[in-house]
């Protein structure tokens, strides 16, 4: 599943979209969730359905902390000039294995922008855009670094780190950009047996490299060792609590850490929330749902407008579906040319998740109809290869940014896989396409790519309480394409101290989306600690 948050929440449509994944397959699903480390901080109980929600809490860690992890939670960073200005970074250590610290390190990224003042200085405020894999020093360079309310920034050092096997943080590889243009690309509504034997190939293939990259490191790229690497950040920047704002799959790592500090856990926001307790496939199920709610957002809006290419004022919703649906049929028989240099053509699978894409941010929207003009009416596939692109990370010089694999990497190992066998998804197949005719059968596929995977999964789906923490706040939309607004509802609910606050609209997260509403309860909460009361509703 991915979640994926954009850098910066535009109107313009042109932009960079992170947030959530879970099934992290070709067509990159949402977020990632659940899952307890064998290490440390497991579940009570195991026994979980294929459907059913977890009932086992996170167990809190215990309050001491070990004198065999001394010698992280003393050190000292080396700060340095980033290249940008304002700027500055440090590598930190951190056990590879906190079962067994003495066996070897893993060396993180780092990065910081001091309190720009006035005003008393409230410590670190730390954020994670999602994913997993989405580079939170990129976040915090590119928009929360300098796009966050001044008042923010003025009292707050803004901190971002690489979670392990992320971006600048020891990165897990497994494709090169080649490859990775043919994985992008396989066709994940498989029409006979030779097409579903190339898919499972393609996952195989790209679990293979993965593998081969960090052997050791893929055992150890779990969101509850990233929470208990927060926990060292945190002491090592002398700060009592921790006080953190996670987007998409942020919400899951930063609900990890209260579960396991509940203690140590400051002023928590939980933007775009996940629910821990679901297993992969309900996660990919529920996500589906939200997709399709997304889209009919968008179809309702797209006949409303001039240039939609999928009907007019007349045309049912539903209608923009199926629509939509035949034109990625017909790519299915014949690709569409996109004026790339390196000779792609646009694919179902690439068109779909360039259309998957703009479901993040109603910004985008404009684009996309513009995008699926050009598509099928002017035959010119470049415009959805552009969103496809931005959506995988793809750089202008053919190559990838580490995200899919991070975000398989985590995934596999946080959760047991949504499927074992081609047959199991064929068999769920109706469920996926009741929840979304559009999208719903290249999800159920996509979320085959774990029972591949060359490590076994370390966690299990279990609930969050955080029993003793101080005032979490949790933010649901609820027309959230990535993190169903149930899911904020859910963790809300589990979280002894969780505040729900409801952003009524599309696109996925709330905050510095546009809404005051929104932004002076978080502000506020941030800056005063005084949390939202439970149940607030904004537009």
């Amino acid at each position: 599943m991915h979640t994926r948050r954009t850098h910066r929440r535009t109107r313009t449509g042109s932009t960079r979209f992170r947030g959530a994944l879970l099934a992290a397959a070709l067509l990159a699903t949402a977020c990632s969730a659940g899952g307890a480390s064998t290490s440390a901080g497991s579940p009570a109980a195991r026994a979980v359905g294929s459907t059913e929600a977890a009932t086992a809490a996170l167990t809190p860690l215990p309050q001491a902390t070990p004198s065999e992890l001394s010698s992280y939670y003393e050190q000292k960073l080396a700060w340095r000039d980033c290249g940008v200005p304002g700027f500055q970074c440090a590598t930190m250590k951190a056990p590879l294995d906190y079962a067994k610290p003495g066996e070897g390190d893993v060396r993180l990224a780092v990065a910081r922008k001091k309190a720009t003042g006035p005003g008393k200085r409230l410590g670190s405020l730390l954020v994670n855009p999602g994913g997993p894999g989405g580079s939170a020093i990129g976040y915090l360079q590119q928009y929360a670094g300098i796009g966050y309310p001044a008042k923010v920034r003025a009292q707050y050092d803004m901190v971002a780190v690489d979670p392990r096997g992320v971006a600048r943080s020891e990165p897990v590889e497994c494709l090169d950009g080649p490859k990775m243009d043919a994985y992008t690309r396989t066709d994940v509504t498989p029409d006979d047996a030779g097409e579903t034997d190339e898919l499972v190939d393609a996952y195989k293939e790209f679990a293979e490299g993965c593998g081969a990259d960090a052997p050791k490191l893929l055992r150890h790229v779990s969101t509850v060792e990233a929470a208990r690497d927060m926990d060292v950040l945190r002491a090592v920047l002398g700060d009592e609590k921790l006080t953190y704002v996670g987007a998409s799959y942020g919400t899951f790592l930063g609900a990890t850490y209260a579960g396991l500090f509940p203690d140590r856990t400051g002023r928590l926001v939980l933007d775009g929330a996940m629910d821990p307790s679901l297993p992969a496939r309900r996660l990919n199920l529920e996500q589906t749902e939200g997709f399709e709610t997304a889209f009919q957002s968008f179809a309702k809006d797209c006949v409303r407008q001039p240039d939609c290419p999928l009907g007019d004022k007349n045309t049912a919703p539903d209608q923009v579906g199926k629509n939509l649906k035949s034109f990625f049929d017909d790519l299915d028989a014949k690709p569409l040319p996109a004026g790339d240099a390196d000779g792609r053509k646009l694919t179902e699978s690439l068109a779909t998740t360039g259309v998957i894409a703009a479901m993040y941010d109603e910004g985008a929207w404009q684009q996309l109809r513009e995008s699926l003009t050009s598509a099928i009416k002017e035959k010119d596939g470049a415009g959805l290869l552009i969103l496809s692109d931005s959506y995988y990370e793809r750089e202008a010089d053919g190559g990838y940014s580490n995200l899919m694999f991070a975000n398989a990497a985590v995934n596999c190992l946080d959760l047991p896989a949504a499927f074992s066998s081609p047959d199991e998804v064929r068999d769920a197949l109706p469920e996926f396409e009741k929840a979304s005719p559009v999208f719903g059968e290249g999800l159920a596929w996509s979320s085959l790519n774990c029972a591949y995977w060359p490590v076994k999964p370390t966690g299990e789906p279990h609930r969050i309480e955080a029993a003793g923490a101080t005032p979490i706040v949790v933010v649901g939309t609820t027309r959230d394409p990535a993190t169903p607004y149930r899911w904020a509802e859910a963790l809300s609910a589990q979280l002894a101290s969780g505040r729900l606050l409801t952003y009524e609209g599309d696109g996925h997260t709330a905050y510095g989306r546009g809404s005051t509403c929104i932004d002076s309860a978080i502000n506020t909460y941030l800056l005063h600690g005084t949390a939202p009361e439970d149940g607030k509703r904004c537009s």
